[in-house]
């Protein structure tokens, strides 16, 4: 029995905020190549921080996608990073940064690694 090919989706994310914090706004683009379908939530937020806006444009981006895909992620360079290379050490660190103070929108953090294990393969690259 062959294994099915996952579906490839992709997922532009930004953020962005008037003041920080101010009011903000995010952004998420799903594109699924194999059926040209297109989806573009967005939202608005009245009082909030560029990042909280950066990493709700991820999150309800992932939370879009059925399950078992196979996303690439292509958003802003600390969204990015923070994924590829940080939240391990994060979460081994107690949520803890490397000079020792604490990991700010953990709960965000959090919900982002848990949409993202209901995926196939998920691949973070900077816009």
């Amino acid at each position: 029995m062959t294994e099915e090919t996952p579906r490839e989706v992709t997922v532009t994310f930004t953020g962005s905020c008037k003041g920080n914090p101010g009011p903000g706004n995010w952004k998420a683009h799903l594109w699924e190549p194999a059926t040209r379908k297109q989806d573009t939530p967005t939202g608005d937020v009245p009082n909030t921080t560029n990042i909280r806006m950066e990493l709700t444009a991820a999150l309800e981006g992932v939370l879009r996608v059925k399950a078992g895909a196979s996303l690439t992620m292509i958003g802003s360079n600390y969204v990015v990073q923070c994924m590829n290379e940080w939240i391990a050490k994060w979460q081994a660190n107690g949520w803890r940064k490397g000079g020792g103070g604490r990991v700010e929108h953990r709960e965000l953090w959090e919900a982002l690694i848990e949409a993202v294990k209901k995926h196939r393969r998920v691949t973070w690259r900077k816009a």
